[in-house]
C-alpha cells in the first residue's frame, strides 16, 4: 500500500467458483493507519531500545516475524478491519450517508457496479460533507447548518481526547491508536491547543527512519512542528493523488489544526473540515482551551435519520433515497412502506 501512497485496501476472499454467486468476495477494508498504528504498539512490547535505534519501521518489523507475519484474518478478530458495506454507482448521497451514520467503525464505502464486482473507488466522509455543500443556499440545508454548533449534541457530548505537548509521541500514538479519532495537544501549563496529532500523519513514520527510531524521545510537541512543516511541503503528493480511486495516505495539503468557536455556524465547520482534508475539528474557548471536538461523521449525522426535519422538502435528494430504501417519512419518523 505504501509505495501506491493508498491508504488502505480491500480484503478478498478465496471463493469456490460453484459458490461465488451466492458468496461475496470482498469481506472487508484494512486501513493502512491502523495497521502501522498495531504494529507499533506490537514492536513496543517486544523490542528493545537498542533495536529500535537501528532500525527503520520496516526493518524492524523483519526483526519480528510474530508480528510482520500475522495473516489478515487474526486482525479481523482484533477489530482492526472495517465492514464492507458498497454502494452502487447509481445510489444516492443519502444511502452513503446512512450506512457512515449508522455504522461508527466504518470510515470508507466501496462503490461497485454489480454484487462482486471489483471496486471502481470509495466514498470517503469528507467527500459527504463536499457533496453536501454543494446544497448551499437550498431551506433544507441552510435550516440546519447555519445553527450554531452549541445547539447541536455532539459539540456538548463529544470529549475531546488530549495529550500534553511534553509527552513523548510514542505515548501519542499508543493513544491514538486506542481512541481512532485525532488527538489534540495541548500545553501542559496553559492547556493551550497547540495542534493535533491524527492517523493520517503516520506517513511520516514510513518515511523518516529518524523519527521512528527517536519516536520515544521527542516529543508531542515537536512532531507536531515537523508534520506542520512537512505538510507545508506536500503540494507534490496533494497534486499526483487527486486522480487516485483509493483513499491516499499523504492526502492534500492540511492546516496545522482545524478550530472552531461554539457561535460558529455548523457549515463554517463544515466548510472549513472539507478544506483542510482534517478528520476532527476541536472546539476551543477564547482562550484556546478545547471544550469539544467535531467529526465528519457528526455533522453526517445531523442531516440522517431520524435526524432529519420532515418539515424541510428535501425534493428528489431526500424523496429518491427513501423511495429507494421503501419508506416514508410522517409526522417527523420514518415509517416503512408495506
Amino acid at each position: 500500500m505504501r509505495p501506491a501512497n493508498a491508504g488502505g485496501a480491500v480484503i478478498v476472499d478465496e471463493v469456490h467458483r460453484s459458490l461465488g454467486k451466492f458468496v461475496d468476495r470482498d469481506i472487508g477494508y484494512v486501513d493502512l493507519p491502523s495497521l502501522v498504528l498495531w504494529a507499533l504498539e506490537e514492536l513496543d512490547r517486544v523490542s528493545t531500545e537498542r533495536q529500535d535505534k537501528s532500525s527503520d519501521f520496516l526493518s524492524s518489523l523483519k526483526l519480528h516475524p510474530q508480528i510482520a507475519e500475522t495473516k489478515i484474518a487474526w486482525l479481523a478478530k482484533l477489530f482492526l478491519l472495517e465492514p464492507f458495506f458498497p454502494v452502487r454507482s447509481h445510489d444516492t448521497l443519502f444511502h452513503a450517508m446512512l450506512l457512515f451514520s449508522k455504522h461508527h467503525r466504518l470510515n470508507v464505502i466501496p462503490v461497485v457496479e454489480s454484487v462482486n464486482s471489483s471496486v471502481d473507488g470509495f466514498v470517503t466522509q469528507n467527500a459527504v460533507m463536499e457533496l453536501l455543500l454543494q446544497s448551499s443556499g437550498l431551506e433544507w440545508l441552510d435550516k440546519i447548518a447555519d445553527k450554531q454548533l452549541s445547539v447541536f449534541r455532539f459539540a456538548n457530548a463529544s470529549k475531546p481526547v488530549l495529550v500534553y505537548s511534553d509527552e513523548i509521541v510514542a505515548y501519542a500514538f499508543g493513544v491514538l491508536s486506542k481512541e481512532k479519532t485525532g488527538v489534540a495537544v495541548i500545553d501542559r501549563k496553559t492547556r493551550r491547543l497547540i495542534g493535533m496529532i491524527q492517523c493520517s500523519d503516520v506517513y511520516l513514520l514510513l518515511d523518516d527512519s529518524s523519527l521512528f527510531s527517536n519516536r520515544k524521545i521527542m516529543s508531542a510537541e515537536e512532531f507536531v512542528k515537523l508534520k506542520n512543516k512537512d505538510d507545508k511541503c506536500s503540494t507534490e503528493h496533494s497534486s499526483e493523488s487527486e486522480g487516485q480511486s483509493v483513499p491516499s495516505l499523504r492526502s492534500r495539503v492540511q492546516q496545522p489544526v482545524v478550530t472552531h468557536r461554539r457561535s460558529d455556524t455548523l457549515k463554517q465547520a463544515m466548510e472549513n473540515l472539507a478544506a483542510s482534508g482534517s478528520s476532527c475539528s476541536f472546539i476551543v474557548d477564547e482562550q484556546g482551551h478545547v471544550e469539544g471536538v467535531v467529526a465528519p461523521r457528526d455533522i453526517i449525522s445531523v442531516f440522517s435519520p431520524p435526524c432529519m426535519d420532515s418539515r424541510i422538502d428535501g425534493g428528489t435528494f431526500f424523496s429518491a433515497a427513501l423511495e429507494q430504501a421503501g419508506c416514508r417519512v410522517e409526522n417527523g419518523q420514518i415509517i416503512r412502506n408495506t
